[in-house]
């Protein structure tokens, strides 16, 4: 059984109104009719139909900027054109800006069909995705932040908020602290959560790479490139796009990602043709960006244009009432994962939980108590279950012995384990590798880095 939608033509010319309003009409779709842009919008405020035919020339207000109007009014309303074969390039035109076809004067009626059938279908399994994706938002809906804290419980309420503007959002906290879980928060409580959520490391990739991945690339643009590929930016289209360790970010792609927050549109690296986009930025770092914009690393104007709204990670170690919750939460989580008959924490294991700094914030108290599970061999996790032994020597240390110190113990302890392996050591302790250098750094330490390949 073929679905059926609610139509708007709009034309200024009767005949053609008239006839598509008939022959649509005909075939089941309820059809409503305008004679130019502004009526059009009034029609769309009060009846709100599913799609919206336009002529591309009208007196007043033309096609493309009725086009804009809707898509302000509701990105979920499709549009399509309809040109004279004189004005196609408009009409493509309009097809960057967002419509989803044209139809060309004069047009065959069973044309303008198949294309509303197509767009219904389209329609139907957008809806079916919006449906899937309402499944998985239990996973990021609020309730699943585990959060007690009052800092925690404060972030939570700006997410709320923020979710329904279309700000750009820098989150800040130090690695491991859930950057990219509150930005996919953000975006699943947002008007676009049934459009594409998309995230970027921006410390993962070299610049020539990181600006082919951001922005795409056209077909003999630079060697290896053997087929034109979309970026991350028309991915994510009318969606959003998670921009993480944004700090590494070179100086010459800071410029390319001004000018798409600026101009909304950007250009494929090897290309000429500037294409529009609609994606909402959300960024995350563990630097200090402020600090980077005095010393001349990263540039003030886009800091700003990121910085609309800031939302601040607390550390794991200033939210010490989340940690009973998040390690029973992920203890649920892994125990059914491999099948271990665990439910809970020995009081002295709950006691190391509370006392250890946590440098890799929940991030590595995650792959503690995963690694925790696997090893237990009781229902409950005790100490010894625990991973690395200076860990558990850290959680049974006196209250008075100082949290920083035990950190610099904890970090030299891997460091040595791992013969002066940086990259390693910063997988063991869950936080990156620059993070660990700068902790080194601040605590003097200096581990020759052993070469084992001999």
């Amino acid at each position: 059984m073929k679905r059926r939608a609610k139509v708007l033509v709009v034309d200024d010319e009767t005949i053609v109104r008239e006839s598509l309003r008939d022959w649509l009409s005909d075939v089941g779709h309820q059809v409503l009719t305008a004679e130019n842009g502004p009526q059009a919008l009034e029609i769309i405020q009060k009846e709100e139909p599913r799609i919206v035919i336009a002529d591309l020339v009208m007196p007043g207000m033309d096609g493309i900027e009725l086009l804009k109007r809707v898509r302000e009014i509701s990105p979920s309303i499709e549009v399509i054109i309809i040109t004279a074969y004189g004005s196609i390039p408009t009409a493509i035109t309009a097809m960057r800006e967002g419509a989803y076809d044209y139809i060309e004067k004069p047009f065959c009626p069973e044309r303008a069909e198949l294309l509303i059938e197509k767009l219904v279908e389209h329609q139907r399994l957008l809806e079916e995705n919006i449906a899937l994706q309402q499944k998985l938002e239990e996973r990021y809906r609020f309730e699943n932040i585990i959060a007690k804290s009052p800092r925690m419980r404060q972030v939570i309420e700006v997410i709320k908020v923020v979710a329904k503007s279309n700000a750009t959002v820098l989150i800040t906290g130090e690695t491991g602290t859930g950057k990219e879980l509150v930005a996919q928060a953000t975006h699943s409580q947002s008007y676009r959560r049934g459009k594409p959520f998309v995230a970027v490391s921006c410390a993962a990739l070299p610049e020539s790479l990181l600006e082919s991945e951001l922005f795409g690339h056209e077909k003999g643009s630079f060697t290896g490139a053997y087929a034109q590929k979309k970026g991350k930016f028309e991915v994510a289209n009318r969606g959003t796009l998670f921009l993480d360790e944004i700090g590494e970010m070179s100086a010459n792609i800071q410029v390319h990602l001004l000018r798409v927050l600026e101009e909304k549109e950007f250009t494929r690296v090897g290309g000429n043709e500037p294409i529009k986009v609609d994606v909402r930025v959300i960024s995350a770092t563990n630097r200090d960006i402020k600090q980077a914009v005095g010393k001349g690393q990263f540039r003030e104007d886009l800091y700003y244009r990121l910085n609309v709204v800031n939302i601040e990670l607390p550390p794991l170690r200033e939210r010490k009432e989340d940690i009973p919750l998040l390690a029973q939460h992920f203890l649920k989580k892994f125990a059914v994962e491999n099948n271990k008959e665990v439910t809970g924490f020995s009081p002295e294991a709950t006691d190391f939980l509370l006392k250890y700094d946590w440098p890799g914030n929940v991030r590595e108290m995650e792959n503690a108590i995963e690694r925790a599970i696997i090893l237990a061999q009781n229902p409950v996790i005790e100490v010894a279950d625990l991973p690395q032994p200076e860990l558990v020597a850290a959680g049974s240390t006196p209250p008075e012995k100082n949290l920083k110190q035990v950190e610099k113990d904890h970090i030299l302890n891997v460091l040595t384990e791992t013969g002066g392996n940086y990259t390693e050591a910063a997988r063991i302790l869950g936080i990156s590798r620059m993070t660990l250098y700068n902790k080194a750094k601040a605590y003097g330490l200096h581990v020759k880095k052993i070469d084992n390949r001999r």
